[in-house]
């Protein structure tokens, strides 16, 4: 196996996986609107109607879809890596105080956040199992 396609084989199992986790995320505020509204109570100080966590859930749910498969890398990849990274920096007192019970946890954003910036530098070369529209907009995989 040439050292390509390992980098190819590798991106892609990042980008799959790190779109798998944020899915997760994505779509809990569809299901649990309420949660949604306890978070930004919490670490970004607002309050939100349970609409508004639809409205966020949907929208990164297409994100985290279209990450997934490759699609408007610039700005999914990019898109994706900064509403984590203003995840990430929220939490910053938990970071910095990992030995307080849950706030280990937290510190499962911070390899995502290193995942989603290599993969925002190296998005060119991710194309393993990526969508691409093609002229007259037919969708090819690259594989």
């Amino acid at each position: 196996m040439t050292d390509e396609r390992k980098i190819q084989i590798s991106l892609a199992i990042i980008r799959i996986s790190t779109a798998i986790f944020f899915l997760v995320w994505s779509l809990r505020k569809l299901i649990q609107p309420e949660s949604t509204q306890k978070i930004f109570s919490s670490f970004y100080f607002m309050e939100i109607s349970p609409i508004f966590s639809y409205i966020i859930g949907i929208i990164q749910t297409l994100i985290v879809l279209a990450f997934m498969v490759g699609l408007f890398k610039l700005w999914t990849y990019g898109g994706l890596l900064g509403m984590h990274l203003v995840s990430v920096l929220s939490t910053y007192e938990r970071l910095l105080n990992p030995y307080e019970s849950p706030n280990t946890l937290f510190w499962a954003a911070v390899p995502a956040l290193g995942g989603l910036i290599a993969l925002f530098l190296l998005r060119d070369q991710d194309e393993l199992l990526t969508l691409k529209l093609g002229k007259a907009n037919r969708t090819q995989i690259t594989d």
